[in-house]
């Protein structure tokens, strides 16, 4: 198994993979915007075996200094390569390019006995809500407008100390992308990014000030989802459960439609000979 670096010419192999691997033929990293902004902020392998590529794997480094985290945001492996350890292979190569701590996301349930053994200190689950934006209301004295990504990439870095600025540009850059701040009575809340194709349209990212209360936090979400006009009407977020908007969406009629975990280790617990029991079990 050979592991290299992947560069934009990889483009049509790492959307190959994708496919393969089960994704929508419209997935992201088939976008060039994506898989530009993965490579200037962190980096992409692809892992091949007898010339051809099996699988890709993707990071992207968050924050500096003590607080640098590395976000494992894509691992894929074609299943008719399974067994040959590429996952594993492209794993170990992107941790060595990484800082001292790595988070796992998008963890599907045939990937969790690699990241099991790689082993994890935490783990919790993501919810994917979809339902029709129709069905929604903005809350009262709200208001969500658009803006540019540099604002959104402002606020969010202000309120969190994370300098997302780059990721806003590319998803922003998308022809259904969107910067938008959200506020309630004037006050900015919320300010984050909605993006995507047919009915995976949403929020990508959404940063709250820090002095939101949890009634707050909840009414951005909804607010932004209901202020969408997506094609089919359609909308789809990712949350954490629990999370404050999960019960009005819910009440809406909107329906968990997918189930992902998102995991962290520490490099030290990166031992495959370490025996941690699956979450799943948990």
């Amino acid at each position: 198994m050979h592991i290299r670096g992947a560069t934009i010419g990889d483009l049509d192999i790492i959307a190959a993979v994708a496919v393969a691997a089960g994704q929508d033929e419209e997935w992201t990293g088939a976008d060039p915007a994506y898989v530009g902004h993965l490579l200037s902020c962190g980096r992409v392998v692809v892992a091949e075996h007898r010339g051809a590529v099996t699988g890709f794997g993707a990071i992207l480094r968050i924050g500096s200094g003590p607080e640098e985290t590395t976000m494992l945001c894509d691992l894929f492996v074609d299943p008719r390569s399974h067994g040959l350890g590429a996952g594993r292979a492209m794993l170990a190569a992107l941790w060595r390019d990484g800082s001292r701590r790595m988070t796992f996301s998008s963890v599907h349930s045939h990937a969790l006995p690699l990241y099991t053994r790689s082993g994890l200190d935490g783990w919790w689950p993501l919810l994917y809500l979809a339902g029709d934006v129709r069905a929604l209301r903005v809350p009262g004295g709200w208001a969500v407008s658009a803006a540019g990504p540099g604002e959104v990439a402002g606020l969010e870095e202000r309120w969190t100390g994370i300098d997302r600025a780059a990721d806003h540009r590319a998803w922003a850059a998308r022809p259904s992308g969107q910067a938008v701040v959200a506020g309630r009575d004037g006050e900015p809340l919320a300010a984050g990014t909605v993006a995507g194709s047919g009915t995976e349209y949403g929020i990508v990212h959404l940063a709250t000030a820090p002095h939101a209360d949890a009634d707050a936090v909840r009414d951005a979400v909804v607010a932004v989802l209901a202020s969408l006009d997506p094609p089919g009407g359609r909308a789809r977020v990712c949350l954490p459960a629990p999370h404050q908007a999960t019960r009005p969406l819910l009440a809406a009629g909107w329906r968990n439609d997918s189930f992902d975990l998102f995991m962290a280790t520490d490099p030290g617990l990166l031992d495959p000979r370490r025996a941690v029991p699956s979450p799943a079990l948990a």
